[in-house]
């Protein structure tokens, strides 16, 4: 009895001394709640992408970069990446900009919520109804062009869709709230008595802007611009249905298409999305090396 005590009370120092040492390395009991979401991300993203990238290099003939070497000598093809980034950039700025001084404003206002649940509806509608919605409302026979056309402003309808502009309307419309929620947590979180200080050292509106909230605001709204740009460069059904598919909107998602189900080559489809990703995470890449230039201090000038 006294060995099998003394065997119980090592076996119990053993598993607390191994707990102890887990714990100092950041493996506890918590950490065991981490695995459900490493294996969905495995099966929903690093699977799906580890295929596809050695996909990529098994081409229908020709060896294993012959993918990639077709589409960067195409121009018909590594053109989609400039065109995508000609709509991507400049929705994601516009968003950006738009976001940030409503945000400001709604932060102040009485009945913020209702206000933010207005401005969230485009959310629900999807991508595909907001398409269709444009397409009556600034289409040639729409009722913006009509009303022009009736006061006499205009002698023909105005081109609003089936180009550039259509697609661009849709990705701001679709990408804005998105945006604004993401600003609008990063304003309300900055302390208002920093501004106060501000405010009772002399300094006026612009500067504080500058010096205190810009500052303090650029890691949030560099992760905010990452997120909405790679929102608004997988843009697909906009294109299509707004745009020019063959001509100034044939994003390369649309060329990764036409690779998978009018070419039936999955092979170069995959090629295609490689790039995409590749494309992406570069720029997204760049952002978040640039974001600490502006702001290296501690955060304890934020609520919560």
């Amino acid at each position: 009895m006294t060995i099998t005590a003394v065997a119980d009370n090592q076996d119990v120092e053993l598993g607390s001394n191994l707990r102890q040492r887990l714990a100092a390395r950041g493996f506890d009991a918590v950490t065991l709640l981490v695995i459900p979401a490493f294996v969905l991300l495995t099966l929903l993203f690093l699977y799906p992408f580890g295929y596809g990238l050695v996909l990529s290099f098994e081409p229908k003939t020709g060896a294993a970069w012959s993918n990639y070497a077709r589409f960067f000598s195409d121009p018909y093809l590594y053109s989609t990446i400039w065109k995508t980034l000609l709509l991507s950039v400049p929705v994601t700025l516009v968003n950006l900009l738009v976001s940030l001084p409503v945000a400001f404003r709604v932060r102040l206002m009485y009945r913020q919520r209702l206000l933010t649940t207005i401005l969230v509806v485009p959310i629900t509608l999807g991508t595909v109804l907001i398409a269709e919605g444009l397409l009556n409302y600034l289409g040639p026979q729409g009722w913006f062009n009509r009303v022009l056309i009736s006061i006499g402003l205009i002698d023909h309808p105005l081109r609003l869709v089936h180009n550039y502009w259509g697609v661009f309307a849709s990705l701001v419309i679709n990408g804005f709230p998105f945006t604004f929620l993401l600003v609008l947590s990063y304003v309300t979180g900055i302390d208002p008595a920093l501004e106060q200080a501000a405010a009772t050292l002399g300094a006026s509106a612009r500067q504080r802007f500058t010096h205190v909230y810009l500052p303090i605001l650029m890691p949030g709204l560099a992760i905010t611009f990452c997120l909405s740009f790679v929102q608004a460069f997988s843009v697909f059904p906009s294109a299509v249905l707004l745009g020019e598919p063959a001509g100034e909107t044939r994003v390369i998602s649309i060329a990764a298409y036409q690779a998978a189900f009018e070419e039936y080559d999955y092979s170069m489809a995959s090629a295609i999305a490689m790039i995409m990703g590749f494309v992406q995470l570069a720029i997204v890449m760049s952002l978040m090396a640039t974001r600490g230039l502006f702001y290296r201090g501690p955060v304890a000038g934020t609520k919560g």
